[in-house]
């Protein structure tokens, strides 16, 4: 079974194959992706308009790229796999309508793919994990601690009442004057500096709900940078250390409630995974593992270059949806919103 997978949800465009090797597992034929950083980059934050074009403008290439490192043709592939949300609007329409128009020609199943999924599984791509297991789900619009007992099957059990992680290092890096994007610059500039130097706060730490809160963290880092101003070179290197430093506290703090509650609804986990762009920071990966080690789990980071937004996660996805039948019509829907935990309330807080 061969699936192409295509993402367009936000500042990346991605194309992968993805099929099943002789072990069973999955194997990643290609993974072709093209990132818009330089077309925002002058913006500090990504244009929905500039990316919705820049999705246009390369999506079909990048189809092409991705079937012929796999080797393969359109007719080879046995379904489409599309990112059909969340994100942004206009990018999500780019490639659902690329992939419906696809599966109308050749006739193949179509599966239109949750994006906060794709992530979720990502693991069981990588390292063959199996249910049920604590996902920390990071990026610059999501935060997330989910109780993953199948495919579809999901429980949140706690996110963000305000920031997303990803969001707080870029607004930290945008304040300090770093560069788009602002996370692998701040963490670039916390290797350098003092992580005690500035006594930040650690936002619910030792609260008993799994939830996040960072906006606090945020503005803390802002008092200080304002009080020391101009900053120096070692000033911003120690408050980005600083404030890693915080951001690590916070989410090995809140991943090891949400291990409790993980118990209470779902036994044993299989593993602790993060997954997300922010699951790329390695002092975030750090203090998950010892973590892992105190709960007696193995941690589950994805490569680096499956962190991000990528086609071969939602292939994945995609693949394991389309063994349990689970096929969509061609008249799914693109959603700007769409929460893994369908049960779950989402208003007032960030999904």
């Amino acid at each position: 079974m061969r699936i192409l997978g295509i993402e367009t949800t936000c500042d990346e465009t991605a194309a992968a194959v993805v099929g099943v090797g002789f072990d069973g597992r999955g194997e990643i034929l290609s993974n072709e992706v093209l990132s818009q950083i330089a077309e925002h980059a002058r913006y500090g934050g990504v244009v929905p308009e500039i990316a919705a074009r820049a999705h246009v403008e390369v999506i079909d290439r990048l189809i092409a790229r991705a079937l012929k490192t796999a080797n393969c043709t359109v007719k080879d592939i046995d379904g489409i796999a599309v990112a059909a949300g969340p994100g942004l609007i206009g990018g999500v329409l780019v490639g659902l309508t690329t992939a419906k128009a696809i599966a109308l020609v050749t006739r193949k199943p179509l599966m239109a793919v949750n994006h906060l999924e794709a992530h979720a599984l990502t693991a069981r791509l990588t390292d063959g994990i199996g249910f049920p297991y604590l996902l920390l789900l990071a990026s610059g619009g999501h935060t997330q601690l989910v109780a993953v007992r199948g495919v579809g099957d999901y429980v949140r059990l706690g996110t963000t009442i305000d920031d997303a992680i990803g969001e707080a290092f870029d607004k930290v890096a945008k304040m300090l004057g770093l560069p788009y994007p602002g996370g692998p610059h701040v963490e670039r500039e916390a290797a350098k500096g003092n992580p005690e130097r500035f006594a930040f706060p650690r936002p619910m730490q030792g609260r008993k709900e799994p939830n996040f809160s960072l906006s606090g963290l945020k503005t803390a880092v802002r008092i200080e940078a304002e009080k020391i101003a101009p900053l120096t070179a070692s000033d911003i290197a120690d408050l980005c250390a600083s404030f890693q430093a915080a951001i690590v506290d916070v989410v090995v703090d809140r991943t090891r409630v949400g291990l409790r509650a993980f118990r209470e609804i779902a036994g044993h986990p299989a593993a602790l995974v993060v997954a997300g762009g922010v699951a790329a920071n390695q002092g975030m990966r750090q203090g998950l593992q010892r973590l892992a080690v105190e709960a007696g789990l193995k941690l589950v980071a994805p490569p680096v270059n499956l962190c991000g937004d990528n086609g071969a996660m939602i292939a994945w996805a995609g693949l394991e949806r389309m063994r349990l039948g689970l096929i969509d019509d061609i008249g799914a829907p693109a959603r700007a919103r769409w929460p893994l935990d369908t049960s779950r309330d989402e208003a007032g807080a960030k999904a």
